[in-house]
């Protein structure tokens, strides 16, 4: 019994001593203390909305041909550069102009039908008044007239819209503008009975291009038109494009339960290279600040370990302290204020102390400062053990995994 006792004790003063030894707080050495700061500064700070759109020309139109037929001449290709009023294409007009001389023709014969009954009219409505024929005669002959003046506005209309077809076998071009598409060839029949078949593609003006973009309903409050936006094309990834919102079409789109919203976005294009169908990657700037005092933000979420912060002020304040006076214990070290409190650690030469700051917007890149922090003030962003991660790492690896080549 009596050894048993000894055996337990022993093995409690084992614990103790071994315990002890892990808790002793170990003073590190200033030189393997990395610190990392950054001087406080102007700055901009935004916020953006990202998205993706499709490169568009502001007005494009499709012209097509009214009348059926075989396309006789083309006079423009891809890429052509037309005025409005300019002749596109012909459409063969030897059938179209047979229906005009025939709508002449049966125009020409119900005027000499109207002619001749307007004369009988004239010849018989005098011995009407003195009741010199009957009043059956007289309705037969107003009844012929008439008819012959319907006969002859019916064959007038008739006339005009063979006219009319025979014009639309020429196609001018609606607006000034570039040809993007060309759907027929000489010699093709189009056929225009049902609908109107599409011959050009024509935009408008492709030094001015616009942005549809799709914004998700989450996002879509954050927009306003006027807002500035940058965007890139993957033909250009170098090349950051600027424009605009100038529209916030409210018809929503859904898409897998999925609820966007389309806004347009201006693109000028003086060099031509957007191009119509390209897929543009946009930020909508929805909040900026221009030339305020900023720190990173990498700033504010920094709190250092009292290890380390102790033994970097113990020894930096070494050579400072009179004779027979020690550094400051863990007690005496600056603590934070409050746990609600921002904070932002601040290194003025060897000395580092935390300074309660009152921040405005943080876009996690950089944060405003609205008080706190005075500009070219260095804030400590990190506080580093020289090869803390790789001791770390060496710690919590597999003693039977094989190491790299070279090492024991």
């Amino acid at each position: 019994m009596k050894k048993k006792t000894i055996i337990i004790i022993a093995l409690l003063l084992i614990v103790l001593v071994s315990a002890a030894l892990v808790l002793k707080p170990n003073k590190v050495d200033v030189s393997q203390i990395d610190i990392q700061t950054a001087k406080a500064g102007q700055g901009n700070i935004s916020t953006i909305v990202e998205s993706t759109g499709t490169l568009e020309a502001i007005t494009t139109v499709e012209v097509g041909t009214q009348v059926s037929g075989i396309v006789d001449e083309l006079f423009v290709d891809y890429n052509s550069y037309v005025k409005k009023g300019q002749l596109l294409a012909k459409i063969d007009t030897t059938n179209l102009a047979a229906q005009l001389e025939q709508s002449q023709a049966t125009l020409d014969n119900a005027k000499a039908e109207l002619d001749y009954q307007q004369a009988t009219y004239n010849r018989m409505a005098p011995l009407n008044d003195k009741q010199l024929i009957s009043q059956t005669d007289f309705d037969q002959l107003v009844y012929n007239l008439n008819k012959a003046k319907a006969s002859y506005n019916n064959a007038m209309a008739q006339h005009k819209r063979n006219k009319i077809n025979l014009d639309y076998a020429l196609i001018y071009s609606p607006i000034d503008g570039v040809v993007l598409n060309k759907e027929v060839e000489e010699g093709q029949t189009v056929a225009a009975s049902f609908n109107t078949p599409t011959l050009f593609t024509i935009a408008n003006d492709l030094t001015q291009m616009q942005v549809e973009a799709d914004i998700d309903e989450a996002d879509i409050g954050h927009i306003k038109e006027g807002q500035r936006v940058e965007f890139t094309v993957d033909a250009y990834p170098e090349t950051t494009f600027e424009g605009k919102v100038t529209q916030l079409r409210w018809e929503p789109t859904v898409t897998n339960n999925v609820v966007t919203y389309t806004i347009i976005i201006d693109a000028p294009n003086p060099d031509y290279k957007l191009m119509p169908g390209m897929t543009a990657t946009i930020q909508v700037y929805v909040l900026e600040k221009n030339d305020i005092l900023v720190v990173p933000s990498k700033a504010l979420r920094f709190t250092p370990d009292q290890k380390l912060l102790m033994s970097y002020m113990s020894q930096q304040a070494k050579p400072e302290m009179p004779a027979g006076q020690t550094p400051p214990e863990m007690g005496s070290m600056p603590q934070q204020a409050s746990s609600d409190a921002t904070m932002v650690w601040v290194k003025e030469g060897t000395n580092i102390h935390p300074v309660p700051v009152k921040i405005g917007m943080n876009d996690d890149i950089n944060a405003e400062i609205l008080s706190g922090v005075k500009s070219g003030q260095e804030v400590v962003l990190s506080m580093e053990q020289k090869g803390a991660n790789e001791t770390a790492a060496r710690a919590g690896s597999n003693p039977f995994m094989p190491g790299p080549p070279g090492r024991r």
